[in-house]
């Protein structure tokens, strides 16, 4: 039963870490290790964030550089574009370039984008109001040709459908909708490669049991979902909790786990762009109901502050990036944080992942392809 009694905006299911569901398949991480310029991405252990929470460590998963691109969507749109063309030429269409077509707050269409020039194709992406216009410049830079749509990113996602009913196009999105499933399935079973790696890093780090607490930023679900498979989807003798954050502006997660069945939110506006979704994803979820220990919403003052004090400890996060350290925080602070502490299971000598899904928007310290 879900603990809505808390004074914060916040959800929490007791029995998540019970829930099992099938892993995703083993040739995932193969594949991306087979890419042109594919290295692990970095996990930063920060003991002054594991003082500041009372926690024994904690460590960052650090997006800000993957696959040549600022954030963890390569990921997933390299692995759906590889299996989305094998399957079409396997079933026969005509040969020749294709228009991979996706709606964006930003990464993920970049990312969709990039996939498509390395394929030879072309790539059409809706973009929502609110992105930023570095964000749109650098989709545009990549050789996509932008359409900019004046409504949210749920009328970018309509519209993106609606243009991949065309002739020689193939809709690449990370959104399941009604019978377009099967693609975002790809897009999710491609991030677990980065789950892969936190787990190996982990056990480097003397780490061998695997995290205690995952937190994740959350826009339809689809991370999250991955999240959820990997660390519900084998056998484990102990499992983490984990944890989805959101933006006050667009907590469709939070309020969908509330209600108890799916919802839409009117969203308002965030620098959290790419978290910035009024829908949660349906293949996501199932996951999400049945595998998420909680989930909670942030402001962007909240994660202004996460990002900065990121940044100071050396680690390239955007907002996006950072609403994982403030989620966290929100959590483990303040008005019943008590509670909240419990319902994540959270000792003194608690491991703690946050993942950090992007770089931010100008480092000199990325390596020039990011």
């Amino acid at each position: 039963m879900a603990d809505n009694s808390l004074a914060r905006s916040w959800y929490a299911r007791p029995d998540a870490r019970a829930w099992r569901c099938e892993p995703a398949p083993a040739d995932v991480r193969a594949f991306h290790r087979s890419l042109p310029g594919h290295a692990p991405t970095p996990l930063t252990e920060l003991p002054s964030l594991a003082a500041e929470f009372g926690v024994g460590r904690v460590f960052v998963k650090d997006e800000s550089c993957r696959l040549g691109l600022p954030a963890f969507k390569a990921l997933g749109a390299s692995w759906a574009v590889h299996r989305a063309l094998a399957e079409r030429a396997a079933q026969g269409a005509e040969p020749g370039p294709v228009t991979l077509v996706a709606a964006t707050d930003g990464n993920h269409g970049r990312a969709v984008a990039r996939m498509a020039h390395r394929h030879g194709h072309a790539a059409h992406v809706f973009v929502p109001r609110g992105v930023h216009p570095r964000a749109v410049a650098a989709i545009a830079a990549e050789g996509a040709r932008v359409t900019e749509v004046a409504g949210p990113y749920d009328e970018a996602v309509r519209l993106a459908a609606e243009a991949a009913t065309a002739p020689g196009t193939l809709l690449i999105q990370d959104t399941g909708l009604p019978g377009y499933e099967r693609i975002p399935r790809w897009i999710v079973e491609g991030y677990s490669t980065l789950c892969a790696e936190t787990d190996e890093q982990l056990a480097s780090a003397g780490v061998t049991e695997g995290p205690d607490l995952v937190a994740v930023p959350v826009g339809v679900g689809s991370l999250a979902q991955a999240v959820v498979t990997h660390y519900r989807g084998s056998p484990r003798g102990h499992a983490p909790a984990l944890l989805s954050v959101e933006p006050e502006a667009a907590p469709c997660v939070l309020r969908s786990l509330t209600a108890g069945r799916l919802v839409s939110v009117t969203t308002g506006e965030t620098v959290m762009a790419g978290l910035n979704c009024g829908t949660p994803s349906g293949i996501a979820w199932p996951h999400l109901l049945a595998g998420l220990d909680a989930a909670i919403a942030v402001t962007d003052d909240e994660c202004a502050r996460a990002g900065a004090d990121l940044a100071a400890s050396g680690v390239s996060s955007g907002p996006c990036g950072a609403a994982a350290l403030a989620g966290l925080r929100a959590a483990v602070t303040g008005t019943d944080a008590a509670d909240r502490r419990m319902a994540l299971g959270l000792r003194p000598d608690s491991v703690v992942v946050l993942i950090s899904t992007e770089g931010t928007a100008a480092n000199p310290g990325r390596p020039a392809a990011c």
